[in-house]
């Protein structure tokens, strides 16, 4: 269960108040599978910010570090949430985000969002490059999918469905292809994007990288097939990114059928409670993978 605002130490809570003023009051945030404090503060003056924190002592505690690192790297004028100030105080790290009002973006077809949601990749791609400051190589990030996608190449005979697919795939991957000098979020999603007054916001920077500005376009290309687009108009609306006219094919297979089995793995080995809709993830990344393969 998620932390809650009462649940961090009265110290840590006193230094955020210094730092804001007193709060009135704690929304909590229940959606995403992270399981940090995330929350809605209200606080005297009658605004309000977003807060996040999680022990040091879990493995998530990296995501934050890397959130942190991240956050004080974007420029103004980003369309993402500013990172106001952040600390490590008694075994927690604290972040204090402005609050960005609005929903989640809806990628179906025929939504007003999706040239939206394209057009801010835009935006990032050319705000973020070259890469503001130092963050890992997104070569980290997929090394972490490789290594699942060997665990699920690695079961016997008939126990993964289209091996031999993913495995033609992933034979001319290269991850040099991966390599440049762009500050990707890398985890594009519909919940990472906050719709308000017809604008598009980008949110949890957790996963940066730097790497190829394609590899983002990539990332996001499965969720617009979860949504309800075909393979192949999704490859269309993605002509919109220039980035995305530049990527090497083989890479973008191999990278589509990474993301894929990561999801797979997931779906099989992960917690129960994510089971479901890491397997319809999968299932649009294989309906990917399959027409790039044919």
């Amino acid at each position: 269960m998620r932390p809650q605002w009462d649940d961090l130490p009265g110290n840590v809570r006193h230094i955020v108040e210094q730092r804001i003023g007193r709060v009135l009051k704690a929304e909590p945030v229940t959606k995403g599978l992270m399981p940090g404090l995330a929350t809605r503060l209200h606080i005297e003056d009658g605004g309000t910010v977003f807060l996040k924190a999680i022990s040091t002592a879990g493995p998530a505690a990296l995501l934050y570090a890397r959130e942190r690192q991240t956050g004080a790297l974007l420029p103004p004028g980003l369309p993402a949430p500013r990172l106001l100030w952040s600390r490590e105080v008694e075994g927690w790290i604290v972040l204090l985000h402005e609050y960005v009002d609005g929903r989640d973006a809806d990628l179906s077809p025929g939504s007003p969002d999706v040239p939206l949601v394209l057009d801010t990749l835009v935006v990032l791609n050319e705000a973020l490059t070259p890469c503001p400051g130092d963050v890992p190589d997104v070569a980290a990030n997929v090394a972490m999918l490789q290594a699942k996608a060997a665990r699920l190449l690695a079961l016997p005979a008939g126990e993964l469905p289209h091996r031999a697919m993913y495995e033609t795939a992933l034979g001319n991957f290269d991850p040099d292809a991966l390599c440049g000098d762009t500050l990707l979020h890398y985890d594009l999603h519909s919940g990472n994007f906050r719709i308000h007054d017809g604008r598009a916001y980008v949110i949890d920077w957790g996963f940066a990288a730097r790497g190829a500005a394609w590899v983002d376009a990539v990332m996001l290309a499965p969720r617009f097939i979860e949504a309800g687009h075909t393979p192949e108009r999704t490859e269309t609306l993605l002509t919109r990114v220039p980035a995305w006219r530049s990527a090497p094919a083989d890479a973008v297979t191999a990278i589509a059928a990474l993301w894929t089995l990561f999801r797979l793995y997931k779906a099989r080995f992960g917690p129960v409670e994510g089971r479901d809709f890491r397997a319809r993830a999968a299932e649009a990344g294989r309906a990917w993978v399959r027409h790039r393969s044919s």
